[in-house]
């Protein structure tokens, strides 16, 4: 049986078999921007209707290679009907003989995507164009996530983030209009008192493995580019990304509620992955300086640097404008345009403290599987975790 927890939708929980976690064992923990956005409502789903569409059994290929047992797809358009479609379709029937994958559980709920916020966001003289809604988005709910697990997910005890306010941040690092001496103020009081800091959600989706729970905190802050000098995206990635370390450092995010009115961050005493593509390279890119170090720096969180010779390998061929980055390719999980900003180090998968990471990757294959790096200009980043029973 499935469980497809939808927070518009009161699902409740159903069991399903799982293995049982005893001394304890390894657990595959992954994220994949797998690109399954579409261009108008309703489109993933006829895509997902039947088993031939060749970019997602590209997308299912790479999960059934990769075969993680608690996984954050970003960019799967707010469609709960595409969820069994995208399961019964394509990760169930074996791909180019990869073994088929089972998640007997699932968690979406909606996106700050597409949702207008009334305003002229952007200043272009509209206010119903993508950049005036709370997350960039042509329809409501494009560009947004889906958590899939082998283990049972606590749907009920699950947090979304979708209506914080970006002002209720302390000390947000709201943008700035160059034209004026004020300081954060390209959004009017009235925009902020709407404006939501998530530009698609963030989720605390508590998983159940064995007798222990670990939270599994995922979202997909909004690139810090297509904007101009004030930097509204650029000032909104840094708080998206910072959101997460204040909900996991202890005092730190008292300020924080949930959907429900819940207030404070994670317990101390709770274990946690943090996954997602959060646009943020730690040395090279666009985004805020420092902004990811928040979270990579944070003091209950674990990088463990996963990696790739494909990478490595790309960033050589491809040249341009990743001859003069910083970083060292063998980290990079994003293949972008080799002119600005070539390749990065955006997509994540960051365990806490009382976690053991055993091994971490990142899936950029460089045999005959290269053909599946078409799949997203993203790769799936994954981390194997010990889980003790204990």
């Amino acid at each position: 049986m499935r469980l497809l927890p939808v927070l518009a939708l009161a699902a409740g929980l159903v069991t399903a078999p799982v293995a049982q976690a005893d001394s304890g064992h390894t657990v595959r923990f992954a994220t994949f921007n797998a690109s399954l956005n579409r261009n108008a409502p309703g489109q993933l789903v006829a895509d997902l209707s039947t088993p031939d569409n060749p970019q997602a059994r590209e997308v299912a290929e790479v999960i059934q290679r990769n075969r993680p047992d608690v996984l954050l797809i970003n960019e799967f358009d707010f469609a709960p009907q595409a969820v069994d479609l995208f399961r019964d379709n394509y990760l169930e029937r074996g791909q180019n003989g990869a073994r088929p994958v089972d998640y007997p559980y699932a968690f979406i709920a909606p996106s700050n995507t597409g949702v207008l916020t009334g305003f002229d966001l952007d200043r272009n003289g509209s206010t119903n164009t993508g950049n005036d809604a709370h997350g960039f988005g042509l329809f409501e709910g494009q560009f947004g996530m889906l958590v899939l697990s082998k283990y049972p997910i606590d749907a009920r005890n699950a947090r979304t983030f979708q209506h914080f306010l970006w002002k209720d941040m302390p000390n947000a690092m709201l943008p700035d209009d160059p034209a004026t001496a004020a300081p954060k103020d390209w959004y009017s009081p009235e925009i902020l008192n709407v404006l939501r800091l998530s530009s698609k959600s963030h989720w605390d989706v508590p998983v159940k493995i064995g007798r222990k729970t670990l939270h599994f905190l995922v979202s997909h802050p909004t690139p810090p580019t297509f904007d101009g000098p004030e930097d509204r995206n650029g000032t909104r990635n840094n708080d998206e990304i910072r959101f997460w370390a204040d909900y996991v450092t202890p005092g730190k995010g008292r300020y924080i509620y949930d959907d429900k009115g819940r207030r404070g961050g994670l317990s101390p005493s709770a274990t946690f992955v943090v996954a997602g593509d959060n646009n943020s390279d730690p040395l090279d890119g666009d985004s805020v300086p420092g902004a990811i170090d928040r979270l990579l720096d944070a003091p209950r969180v674990i990088d463990p640097h996963p990696g790739s010779y494909g990478g490595v390998l790309a960033a050589r061929e491809q040249g341009g404008a990743n001859a003069t980055h910083e970083g060292d390719p063998f980290f990079d999980t994003a293949d972008f345009n080799d002119n600005a900003p070539g390749n990065l180090r955006v997509d994540y998968v960051l365990p806490s403290k009382g976690l053991i990471p055993v091994r971490a990757a990142v899936y950029w294959p460089t045999d005959e599987l290269s053909r599946l790096n078409d799949a997203s200009d993203h790769h799936l980043v994954r981390v194997d975790v010990f889980v003790s029973g204990r």
